[in-house]
């Protein structure tokens, strides 16, 4: 990058315009959001049950499910910050981790990467919801959750893409 302008910056996304040369020699102007990362958790209990949030999203027009998942602090590891989502927006803790690496969301114009967990050995607690989150805590079949995914009922791409890896990860999917 040879040159950057700040268009914006706010409390979770900076936009800037980038001056950059492309490998094949072509200097251009791209727009480029750039975002601190996530991470979000597939929290799976001892009978299969997936935990999912039924959750308002201004900017897609209403309520769609998802799995849990947050914004990185500054300087905050992904798993802590997965630890720190699960506990605050559904009140679970979990004894068990496993990474199942990341995703980049929208690579045209956003640096953003969410890093997806899957938790197990979950215990119950009491969520601690930011104010500005409206959401519902709904735990149901795995199995479920994933035919939300065909049927187009869930379509946030982080849950999706959550909840196939962890389904891979406990041998549900090849």
């Amino acid at each position: 990058m040879s040159h950057a302008q700040q268009i914006y910056k706010g409390r979770i996304v900076d936009l800037r315009l980038e001056q950059v040369e492309l490998p094949n020699g072509l200097k251009v102007e791209l727009e480029v959001v750039h975002h601190p990362g996530a991470a979000a958790v597939v929290a799976v209990d001892a009978q299969g049950e997936v935990t999912l949030l039924r959750q308002y999203r201004h900017a897609v027009g209403g309520f769609i499910w998802e799995i849990p998942a947050g914004t990185l602090a500054a300087g905050e590891a992904p798993d802590a910050c997965a630890r720190r989502e699960l506990r605050e927006e559904t009140g679970l803790t979990a004894a068990a981790w496993t990474a199942l690496g990341s995703i980049v969301t929208t690579p045209g114009f956003c640096d953003e990467r969410i890093h997806l967990f899957l938790a197990r050995e979950l215990s119950n607690g009491h969520p601690t919801l930011d104010h500005d989150e409206v959401l519902t805590v709904t735990r149901m079949p795995l199995q479920r959750a994933l035919e939300m995914v065909r049927t187009g009922e869930l379509e946030d791409a982080k849950s999706i893409a959550g909840l196939h890896r962890a389904a891979v990860a406990l041998r549900m999917l090849k």
